[in-house]
């Protein structure tokens, strides 16, 4: 089953990076967020990718036109320009990067990924979020609902942090911990071929436009997900992201 990531958005919440960078390209821990969510997948087993570009798409095509060379040693035949690749450790992906379009909102973008995977099944998440999802228990429980769309409802994080009170005294700070109520879509989605049939073009929004219509009609459920998810909207996210990489703490790190 192929993989499809939304990466073609301005991440205009998070200006201090995307004014140079497209967002799915902002760095934890020296690493690409895209290349996070990548490995989550390719933990357990996915590795061909469909990525929809959109703003700034060339820097994640340079990346991975790249990649092979700045992941390993390298020689250089400065006479000749020859330049040999020493072995080294290499993701065994196939990423198909296609240019979905500078204003295409995102339905657009998922449209067009789904017409060049074709008439099968596929996931699809967004280029900003990471997760501990178990990927295969998801997909099971897709197949057992048998609708056209199956999205992985999260806890949000809280916006501040929490203190714990015992007796009028602080005894534990908590930052951003998960609300215990309420769900919202977290993305991994597991989607039928014919979702299309619900996307006009390419400014179709798919939350607010797709989803909604297909939810009307009893074809969305919800894979409930109570444990670690979180997305990369601000300058604190990627901060926080950071950090629990940084300290060996990071729970989407599941490879």
């Amino acid at each position: 089953m192929k993989v499809a990531i939304l990466a073609g958005g301005l991440g205009t919440r998070l200006t201090e990076e995307t004014i140079i960078k497209p967002k799915p390209m902002v760095e934890i821990g020296g690493k690409p967020m895209l290349w996070h969510i990548m490995n989550i997948y390719a933990a357990y087993g996915f590795r061909e990718f469909v990525i929809s570009l959109g703003y700034k798409g060339e820097l994640i095509k340079d990346y991975f036109l790249n990649y092979r060379q700045h992941a390993s040693s390298i020689s250089v035949d400065l006479r000749s320009g020859a330049v040999s690749i020493h072995e080294g450790n290499h993701e065994d992906w196939i990423v198909h990067l296609l240019d979905t379009g500078l204003d295409t909102n995102t339905g657009g973008r998922v449209k067009r990924a789904a017409e060049f995977i074709g008439r099968e099944p596929f996931m699809l998440t967004y280029g900003d979020g990471v997760s501990d999802v178990n990927i295969p228990a998801l997909i099971e429980f897709h197949k057992k609902q048998k609708k056209l769309v199956t999205l992985t409802a999260v806890r949000p994080p809280a916006r501040f942090g929490q203190m714990v009170i015992e007796d009028g005294r602080v005894v534990q700070f908590k930052e951003k911990p998960q609300i215990s109520e309420g769900w919202i879509n977290g993305g991994f989605f597991v989607l039928e071929p014919d979702i299309v049939d619900y996307i006009e073009g390419d400014q179709t929004a798919w939350e607010f436009e797709s989803l909604e219509r297909l939810a009307a009609e009893g074809q969305v459920s919800a894979y409930q997900h109570d444990a670690f998810w979180q997305c990369m909207d601000t300058l604190r996210d990627v901060h926080l992201l950071d950090r629990l990489w940084q300290e060996g703490k990071a729970p989407w790190k599941v490879w």
